[in-house]
């Protein structure tokens, strides 16, 4: 069984205690939060030991690995200190806000070859996963664009956008992922230009706060293919996730997930169905659990996780890119 620990007990770390707990050969051993009430709390619930000293969880050297799902501007210091104490990571995206924090990060534990892992769970999402691999075989020819459409349901709070980093950092980071493993599955899924235009259409704080609530943003690979991403704060007909990959002899698609397959006709309306599924809890549960998985099967096999540290640094180089094309009006070339 590979023992856990978990650093951080809100939203996503519930989720990660609980893929920990599903695992058949994962244990989780312990939780440890600042706030050591709400450590305590989701350490009972299946078993593990609780705590606020990140220096004591990591001397246990029953732990095998760490999970780290704590705030964003902790992640480096609770990385470093896992990989120095011998642990395998998974951290949350982003890495760090910074690219100089990113890359002082490893300098400082790349030459102890660290097994590292950076959480862009929707690489694990089944759907997506099918459309790189058939991408992979040949299916649509060569890939020659790609659509990628990323709308949360609802904005989140004012004093989360205050320091979320800003939209492309926090939110189409996830997309700026998609869009190298998708692009790398047919010729180079480096990205050489990026373009950025954004609004701001929904909620005033989040213009108050210097950040926008929607985007689109054109990327180019290394091997001329096209990318689009769109982005918005808001969609009030559900989480809208869904991905188009066209090539030069077909194309393949994957649709929003809906509760069911069931669809009424009426006099008043055709093919309506439920919403589409409420957030990204909901809608990448299967990608968490298979995230694990790969996790823990790399730490058995003794072999590298992907996405890998340097798959979290590429990601937010296209987020500093797409930041700098908004700020410039300009199109802006990605050196790595």
């Amino acid at each position: 069984m590979l023992r856990v620990a978990l650093f951080g007990c809100g939203r996503i770390g519930r989720v990660h205690a609980a893929a920990v707990a599903a695992h058949p050969r994962a244990e989780l051993a312990w939780v440890c939060d600042p706030m050591e009430a709400a450590a305590k709390e989701l350490a009972g619930q299946y078993g593990a030991e609780a705590g606020s000293d990140v220096a004591a969880v990591l001397a246990d050297e029953s732990v095998d690995a760490v999970i780290v799902a704590s705030p964003t501007p902790t992640h480096v210091e609770l990385l470093t200190a896992a990989v120095r104490a011998g642990k395998a990571v998974m951290c949350e995206k982003p890495i760090d806000l910074d690219l100089i924090r990113v890359d002082a990060c490893w300098n400082e534990i790349g030459e102890l070859s660290p097994t590292v892992m950076v959480g862009f769970n929707r690489r694990f999402d089944p759907s997506f996963r099918e459309i790189r691999d058939r991408v992979s075989a040949g299916e649509i020819g060569r890939l020659e664009q790609l659509v990628i459409t990323s709308r949360d349901p609802a904005p989140a709070p004012k004093a989360y956008i205050e320091t979320s980093g800003g939209l492309f950092r926090d939110m189409t980071i996830h997309d700026f992922d998609m869009a190298r493993f998708l692009l790398g599955a047919s010729g180079s899924g480096e990205v050489v230009e990026v373009q950025a235009m954004g609004a701001n259409l929904i909620e005033p704080y989040i213009a108050e706060a210097g950040d926008i609530d929607s985007a689109v943003v054109v990327l180019r690979s290394a091997d001329g293919a096209l990318a689009q991403i769109t982005n918005s704060r808001r969609c009030v007909f559900g989480y809208d996730q869904r991905v188009e990959a066209f090539g030069a002899t077909g194309m393949l698609t994957a649709q929003n997930q809906l509760p069911t397959s069931v669809r009424y006709a009426g006099a008043d309306r055709s093919e309506a169905a439920a919403p589409y599924q409420n957030f990204f809890l909901e809608r990448y549960s299967a990608a968490y659990a298979l995230e694990l998985d790969h996790f823990v099967t790399a730490v058995e096999a003794g072999t590298a996780p992907s996405p890998s540290f340097a798959d979290g640094r590429a990601a937010l180089v296209l987020a500093d890119a797409a930041a700098e094309s908004l700020r410039t009006g300009s199109t802006v070339r990605v050196a790595g």
